[in-house]
């Protein structure tokens, strides 16, 4: 299995969901308040907020990345043990994410060739502007 392949898959993946939500002005961290968060999410952010590592080994796994991102967690999660063992459920797992932050409001952004960032509401991941975009 290719990294680059893994890499160009996930991107793939993430971009379809980020060409419809493409607002003009991007930032670091955006936190909503109560005028302007969601109806359905709390008006805060959570007390503690943790930057966590996750490994995915099977899809099984992605409903845990889901709860962490739920609970308020920033999550880093490596797809190489899972791409290892099959591409299709790649791209099922980094769909069903992509689709679950869209409906929370949250984040999801490629780290590198085997890692992604999954965020919730109130964080938003910067994306630098390149000459291709």
């Amino acid at each position: 299995m290719s990294n680059v392949n893994l890499g160009k898959v996930i991107e793939k993946i993430i971009s379809k969901v980020k060409k419809e939500e493409e607002p003009s002005g991007k930032k670091l961290l955006d936190i909503p308040t109560a005028s302007t968060a969601p109806a359905s999410k709390a008006s805060v952010a959570p007390r503690r907020i943790y930057l966590k590592a996750s490994v995915l080994r099977s899809l099984e796994d992605v409903d845990t990345v889901k709860n962490e991102v739920k609970s308020g967690n920033i999550l880093i999660v490596r797809l190489g043990p899972l791409a290892e063992r099959s591409m299709d459920d790649v791209k099922r797992a980094v769909g069903e994410l992509s689709e679950f932050t869209e409906q929370i409001g949250g984040d999801i952004a490629r780290l590198g060739e085997e890692r992604i960032v999954v965020t919730p509401f109130f964080v938003k991941v910067w994306r630098e502007k390149t000459a291709e975009s």
